[in-house]
């Protein structure tokens, strides 16, 4: 069998990762699958899969929380946090300093020319998640039908994200009683061969320590976790003079975390819809260059929040650095640390369970339901970079709707990189200002 990483060697690994976690989740994921599993054999194939399959049920990214999720099973609570903290660190700092260098300078003529030419690639990137989430969820008549209901609940009627998730989970549960054979899935697939594990450290024969279900432990577990949300706010209510405003942006980023099933793109709406409309934090084109922003750093797209948090803080407090930067801190916090409570509390108990198909089943509905929430993020951040004016033929954008096109079918048809077609676009949106002088 093989040998227990050092610490030391693991920590290393996470650093590495977080430079280098690049491509979403799927990209994340197989970086660690390659690294893991097949190059050092920390963790066999069976349980990276089954630890995948728990995150992916989780609200938060998937990616981070399987990285937590390994670095508890190699190094116990301290591995977890290693992992989990510095998959997102190298990108909290990177996006400071972008963030720092769009409020400071975004506003001289050829760097908002490159946002510009970034904002038709944004939209392309969202229409090219709402195609992949699309393949993957909509399953059956039934999952068509839940997005097509959960886009109309937003889109005409605005009813907040997190009451579509809660209405989808009431659904799914209530439809797996009555109309069972909605949820049937085929059994075509082969049985899997016995496969031979012994050569890896963590295989399917390991038996975890202090796994299964622990009320002491699990009590707390939660009480730490509340602790350590109430620090901030205690410290917001004594040493600052705008206590509301600290207490809506962490109250309002923890509700986020704990709504982000489906990634990134499906938060996005809810996000956009309070932090714009409703505490006017930022403006609905201001956050599509956050979105652009984060794609192009390493670690889990949901890191664009910490752009809302920073703009927040930069513009209610008379256009601070330093008050920007304590809302990206801060935003940071309460967005990442449901995501080390879903770990710490849940993996010991999901490590004495096999994958549950009645949660699988009712979380596959609520993934449908993020497909109409992400058409309506389609619609929303494609009317604001369309109309930038007014919302009429004449002031519709031709030259934004060909690169947004253009933009498309270079990421899908041809294959070209996220990150290259950013570049791409941001020279587009220079060689446009200038020939347009």
């Amino acid at each position: 069998m093989k040998e227990k990483p050092t610490f030391r060697e693991a920590l290393k690994f996470w650093t590495k990762l977080g430079f280098i976690s690049f491509g979403g989740p799927a990209g994340q994921i197989a970086i660690m699958h390659e690294y893991l599993v097949d190059e050092k054999k920390w963790i066999s194939d069976s349980r990276f899969l089954h630890a995948l399959n728990y995150c992916m049920i989780l609200p938060g990214p998937e990616a981070q929380q399987l990285a937590a999720y390994i670095g508890w099973l190699l190094h116990g609570v301290r591995g977890g946090l290693a992992a989990g903290i510095l998959f997102v660190l190298p990108s909290m700092f990177i996006l400071l300093g972008l963030s720092v260098i769009y409020v400071s300078y975004g506003n001289i003529p050829w760097i908002y020319a490159m946002f510009n030419g970034l904002k038709p690639a944004v939209i392309a990137i969202v229409i090219l998640a709402l195609i992949k989430i699309g393949k993957k969820s909509l399953l059956s008549p039934f999952h068509y039908f839940v997005a097509l209901a959960a886009f109309v609940c937003i889109f005409f009627f605005n009813v907040p994200f997190p009451f579509i998730i809660l209405g989808a989970i009431i659904l799914a549960a209530l439809s797996r009683q009555v109309f069972p054979t909605f949820f049937e899935e085929s059994n075509s697939s082969a049985s899997k061969k016995e496969i031979d594990e012994s050569e890896y450290y963590i295989n399917k024969n390991t038996i975890s320590e202090n796994v299964g279900f622990n009320p002491l432990r699990f009590g707390k577990q939660v009480l730490t976790g509340a602790i350590l949300w109430t620090i901030p706010i205690i410290a917001f209510y004594f040493l600052t003079s705008d206590f509301e405003f600290w207490k809506n942006l962490s109250v309002f980023f923890t509700q986020a975390a704990f709504v982000t099933f489906g990634g990134a793109y499906a938060v996005l709406p809810y996000v956009a819809q309070v932090s714009v409309e409703k505490f006017n934090w930022l403006t609905n084109l201001q956050m599509i260059d956050g979105l652009a922003l984060g794609e192009t750093t390493p670690g889990p797209l949901i890191m664009v929040l910490v752009f809302v948090g920073f703009m927040a803080g930069h513009n209610h407090f008379g256009n601070s650095l330093a008050m920007g930067t304590v809302g990206l801190v801060t935003t940071t916090f309460y967005t990442f640390l449901p995501c080390f409570l879903f770990i710490f509390a849940g993996a010991p108990m999901i490590e004495r369970t096999q994958e549950n198909k009645k949660v699988k089943e009712i979380l596959s509905l609520v993934t449908a339901a993020v497909v109409g929430v992400v058409l309506n993020l389609t619609i929303y951040f494609g009317k604001a970079v369309m109309f930038p004016n007014e919302l009429s033929l004449a002031g519709f954008d031709y030259i934004t709707l060909g690169w947004t096109v253009i933009s498309f079918v270079a990421m899908y048809r041809f294959k070209i990189g996220m990150i290259t077609w950013i570049g791409i676009s941001a020279i587009f949106g220079l060689i446009y200002y200038r020939a347009t002088l």
